[in-house]
């Protein structure tokens, strides 16, 4: 324990200041936890409310100088890429829901196509050689 009066403030200060960085780390930590547990339940809309609550919470916690700016900068890539990612996955199996819907419909016969007309061959192409040598 310091003895001089500059240092036991030092101390008194420190310990304020480390409180209360660690109130605003551990606000950043919840906020990230409920977002990602919203996202992995599943509700997008959910998800899409509680990212600029989440994303200023990590600026707020990046200004103050808790977190370093490129942390902060990585952490609200990972909660967008990760929003992204679960939109990406609803619309993929909302159209494999709509194909198989389309599949269960019963479709009319269709008609055999007439028989395809043979295709004229085509000519060789020429190359720069040779269109430089027919020239």
């Amino acid at each position: 324990m310091p003895n001089i009066k500059s240092a036991k403030k030092r101390v008194a200060v420190t310990e304020k200041k480390n409180t209360q960085n660690k109130m605003i780390k551990s606000a950043v930590k919840t906020a990230i936890k409920k977002y990602n547990a919203v996202l992995a339940a599943g509700d997008i809309a959910e998800a899409e409310k509680l990212l600029p609550e989440t994303v200023s919470a990590i600026d707020s916690a990046a200004s103050k100088g808790i977190l370093h700016k490129n942390n902060a900068a990585n952490k609200k890539s990972a909660l967008a890429k990760n929003l992204n990612a679960a939109k990406a996955a609803a619309e993929k199996a909302t159209a494999e829901e709509k194909k198989a819907a389309a599949k269960e419909e019963p479709k009319e016969e269709v008609k055999a196509a007439p028989a395809a007309e043979p295709v004229a061959e085509e000519k060789p192409k020429r190359t720069r050689k040779k269109k430089a040598d027919a020239e």
